[in-house]
């Protein structure tokens, strides 16, 4: 039947008897076995050539652009009991509606007047503090009254010190007067002596020469006295000076004593009002905490707390909030050995979970189902799964993501990367090279 063997049965039979030996003498299947080998050859040939799209491919899942979009857990600023509950899980809540309501749980706490006696406690202490300025404004005026007086009394006792010095000058002359008198006198008595003697002037001459030098003997004598007394009184004006110095500076000092302790005083009145005004400032934010609110728009997807009565500490989770507004994004892993292949902007095709779609890697072109986003963001660290994350925004050049895609969804994910043909490709996996790098913003200029 295939013509291998030079001996051939045509000569000993009849085929056309034997139809199935005569169909199948009939055909001619070299020809066409020849005939596919060579379309195969050429469709191979072809297809070779055909271009094809460098990809790396990654699972992933949707998440948000911003932290803040993300699903976040309100937490409790207090410790507490849960006294009230205000919403429900698949509730829609506005930003500040309250969620929850608690009651107080510490002992210095629970004074359901805490707030109005620590503002009583807080107005006695700034009429404390007014008191002890009011007392520094005195003080400082003793102060200045005690400065004035000892200035006029030091001129007084300058004034009297000027006429005792006066006073000395005064009868320092009057004794030198009297003196000469007196010397006169006694020269005078001297000679009316000696005329006496030798008979030239009587008793009576003599007697009145000695009277008159007894008189200003006594005058001399009693100048001298005042003298003294005069003398006397400059050194008192001048103990009264010193002792008048001493006596207004231990007053001053011990007035400006008082008022450093009072200033002392009030300085450390002026810190119990901080502290009150502090402790004031808190307990007003501690009682509007005894109200959580949601901190923006958005569902109430789980509560992390049940009940009545119970006890929650703080910093504890008391449920989880979706924001209603979001962008959404892809969040993507890929090999370290891929890393350096990628830019900021390179597109990338998405398969959402759910979303039916037939994928051709290679031709992103001829995908269905198949979504476009752009690379917004690469870690410079590597993630605990040894691999490195890529967020991905969607392509506003291309269909937009499906509006019912939720936060936390999976995804298939095509980096899309150079294109080559497929036997460079084939090539290029068999070896096990990495893909080509590629720059897209380099090939756009």
């Amino acid at each position: 039947m295939l013509n291998i063997s030079p001996d051939k049965i045509d000569s000993y039979i009849k085929i056309e008897k034997y139809n199935s030996l005569f169909k199948t003498e009939s055909l001619k299947s070299g020809r066409v076995v020849l005939n596919l080998i060579i379309t195969f050859f050429i469709a191979g040939l072809i297809i070779m050539l055909l271009p094809w799209t460098q990809n790396i491919n990654s699972k992933g899942a949707v998440t948000t652009l911003r932290p803040e979009q993300r699903p976040q857990s309100i937490h409790s600023a207090i410790s507490g009991r849960i006294e009230k509950w205000y919403v429900q899980e698949g509730d829609f809540v506005n930003k500040g509606d309250t969620v929850l309501f608690i009651s107080e749980i510490k002992n210095e706490y629970l004074d359901p007047n805490l707030v109005g006696n620590t503002k009583d406690q807080v107005s006695a202490k700034e009429m404390s503090v007014n008191s002890y300025m009011e007392k520094v404004k005195s003080l400082d005026n003793q102060i200045d009254a005690l400065i004035k007086t000892s200035e006029l009394k030091w001129s007084q006792a300058q004034n009297q010190l000027k006429q005792a010095e006066l006073m000395v000058i005064s009868d320092s002359i009057y004794f030198g007067a009297s003196k000469t008198n007196y010397e006169i006198a006694q020269t005078q008595y001297n000679r009316i002596k000696k005329l006496y003697d030798d008979g030239l002037k009587s008793l009576t001459a003599l007697e009145q020469k000695k009277q008159s030098l007894q008189k200003t003997q006594s005058e001399m004598i009693s100048a001298e006295n005042k003298l003294l007394t005069s003398k006397n009184k400059v050194v008192n004006a001048q103990i009264e000076q010193t002792s008048l110095q001493a006596q207004y500076r231990e007053k001053i000092f011990k007035t400006e004593a008082d008022k450093y302790t009072t200033l002392s005083n009030l300085a450390n009145a002026e810190g119990g009002v901080t502290k009150l005004q502090n402790l004031l400032a808190n307990y007003s934010l501690r009682s509007g905490m005894y109200y959580i609110t949601a901190p923006q728009n958005g569902y109430v997807s789980k509560a992390m707390q049940s009940g009545i009565g119970e006890t929650i500490k703080q910093g504890d989770e008391i449920i989880s909030i979706m924001p209603s507004k979001y962008d959404l994004a892809i969040a993507m892993y890929v090999k370290p050995i891929d890393l350096p292949l990628l830019e900021k902007g390179q597109l990338t095709r998405i398969q959402f979970d759910g979303w039916p779609a037939i994928v051709f890697s290679g031709w992103p072109n001829t995908s269905q189902g198949t979504f476009g986003g752009k690379v917004y963001a690469i870690d410079n660290f590597i993630s605990s799964n040894g691999m490195y994350r890529i967020f991905v925004e969607p392509d506003t050049n291309d269909h937009p993501w499906p509006e019912a895609l939720r936060v936390g969804a999976g995804t298939r994910n095509m980096i899309l990367l150079k294109d080559v043909p497929i036997w460079y490709e084939l090539w290029r996996k068999i070896n096990g090279f990495p893909p080509d790098y590629y720059k897209p913003y380099a090939e756009k200029k």
